[in-house]
């Protein structure tokens, strides 16, 4: 539209000029230059023309909303980017087999299933961690489950923009190392500050699939196939909360019961050389055809910069991102009291207090399987009616927040008042339920908005949704220590459905947002 604006200017200014000189000059002498003038107005008259025909071409890709999408797209583009050689490149990862674009979707979400792991399965046996290390403190023992969060938080500031100039490929492959050596050395730390450090770097490093993976779906897939590919690649999430998994390991030996099978896990696999660092390699490969006047330094900066300036200056990136924070400590919050509700007042032990975590996976499974028969399927219908926005990605959203109020009530009051044990699991379905449906659907819209720069818009939101689930679980015992279970869920779950009058209008306005306060990446 900005393009028909421009264009539409033009088309009036040179009418003007042009009608002004004939005016002044349209006298009924024959002078020697009348041949001149004459080729003057014939190309005055075919370059209105050509401008029409262009601006009937540019109104009529406007209309299109897939076009729109594309365009939008391309104009977040900076001036060092090399496009690719023809619409049937082989080199783009838009023009992959289907096997193979799922192939690698599939090694990610392999990964991606590893990160989540580790933060959480350790919260069943903290107090073997801090009895371990003869800690008194129990802050402590809250931030060595922490402190892997706060690690996811701050990796992607850096690890999200380094993708985006160097590739995806190489990003993984460094990560996938420097894992694997975090994490042995969380498994033979002395201490409890030794463990809190390796776990923090863990997570840094760990971050790289989270919040790169959503740029590597922009990259390899086309709009109405993306629904899908995020709910492939967000498989590897929801197994976390396999039950065996976190009863088993949480009752397992010494202080790192999460490192020793995630490590293994973690090596035993690297992304192919088709990995969707292509671009990087043709931009390569061009650079001695092209006279670019930004310095390589000056490319690197601007990009480690960009989720900063998401987070800071862009109002649809600020919303959902304190929406995604909150949610997120939340849910951690209720992860670090199932140890204190199942064991302490239900009599569990270590090993089947994992079990108790059965209502979350069930509910993040459900989340996974809604969203992805819903979203590509609706997005269809938008393309087929003209309308497709963004924030076609954000009904979900809508009903995130309730159905995470519900199970935070549910699982308080249940809990406080002591009924059967199954009673709280059930409650805590709808927490899993709310808590994916939020998560699909903020990355879903993050990269539809910022195609480019998904990974970067993923990054922002992963810092300050990483923050929170770091930060809120510290000052949960003490909140509950004065409100009980109960009415400590019960805030929790006001505060929650406070928060959906403001997305209803980021659903029906976010459009109108993002066109008068756009973002300079």
């Amino acid at each position: 539209m900005d393009r028909l604006r421009s264009k539409t200017r033009e088309m009036l200014s040179l009418f003007l000029t042009k009608s002004l000189e004939l005016d002044v000059q349209n006298t009924p002498e024959v002078d020697p230059g009348i041949e001149k003038k004459q080729l003057e107005k014939d190309n005055y008259h075919e370059s209105v023309s050509t401008l029409y025909d262009e601006s009937k071409k540019d109104l009529k890709e406007a209309e299109d909303p897939r076009t729109a999408v594309e365009n939008e797209s391309r104009q977040d583009q900076d001036s060092n980017t090399i496009w690719w050689d023809s619409d049937d490149d082989p080199e783009n990862p838009m023009n992959w087999s289907s096997a193979n674009k799922w192939a690698n979707l599939g090694i990610i979400s392999i990964i991606t299933f590893i990160i989540p792991l580790a933060s959480s399965m350790l919260a069943p046996g903290v107090e073997q961690v801090v009895a371990e290390f003869h800690v008194t403190n129990d802050l402590l023992g809250s931030l060595v489950v922490s402190t892997y969060v706060l690690g996811l938080a701050f990796g992607p500031l850096i690890l999200a923009p380094l993708s985006e100039v160097y590739g995806r490929k190489i990003i993984y492959s460094i990560s996938n190392v420097l894992y694997v050596i975090f994490t042995i050395a969380c498994a033979v730390s002395s201490s409890m500050s030794m463990l809190i450090v390796w776990r923090f770097l863990a997570g840094c490093v760990g971050s790289a699939p989270m919040s790169i993976g959503g740029g590597t779906i922009a990259d390899m897939f086309p709009l109405q196939q993306r629904g899908r590919a995020l709910s492939i690649y967000i498989l590897g999430s929801v197994l976390e909360m396999d039950i065996l998994v976190v009863g088993h390991h949480g009752r397992s030996s010494r202080h790192s019961p999460d490192n020793l099978p995630e490590r293994i896990l973690r090596g035993d696999h690297s992304i192919p050389e088709n990995a969707p660092t292509t671009e990087r390699n043709k931009q390569h490969k061009l650079r001695s055809r092209l006279d670019t006047d930004i310095p390589p330094r000056t490319v690197l900066v601007q990009a480690i910069v960009r989720p900063t300036k998401m987070s800071l200056f862009s109002p649809i990136s600020i919303l959902l991102s304190v929406v995604s924070a909150y949610m997120y400590g939340i849910y951690y919050l209720v992860l670090t009291t199932f140890p204190l509700v199942f064991q302490t007042q239900y009599g569990f032990s270590v090993g089947i207090t994992g079990l108790s975590y059965t209502g979350i996976g069930v509910g993040n499974s459900l989340g996974l399987l809604i969203f992805s028969l819903t979203s590509d399927r609706y997005i269809q219908y938008r393309l087929s009616r003209n309308k497709m926005r963004p924030e076609d990605r954000l009904p979900p959203l809508l009903i995130s927040g309730p159905l995470f109020a519900v199970g935070l009530f549910w699982y308080g009051w249940a809990a406080q008042e002591k009924v059967h044990w199954a009673v709280p699991i059930v409650g805590s379905t709808f927490v899993g339920l709310g808590i994916n449906l939020c998560f699909m659907s903020v990355m879903g819209y993050l990269v539809d908005a910022f195609t480019k720069y998904a990974a970067s818009a993923l990054a922002a939101n992963t810092m300050l949704r990483s923050v929170g689930g770091g930060l809120l679980p510290l000052a949960g015992k003490k909140m509950y220590h004065s409100l009980h279970f109960g009415w400590g869920n019960s805030l929790l779950g006001f505060l929650t459905l406070a928060f959906t009058p403001a997305l209803v209008l980021l659903y029906l306005y976010g459009e109108r947002v993002r066109i008068r306060y756009p973002i300079e990446l």
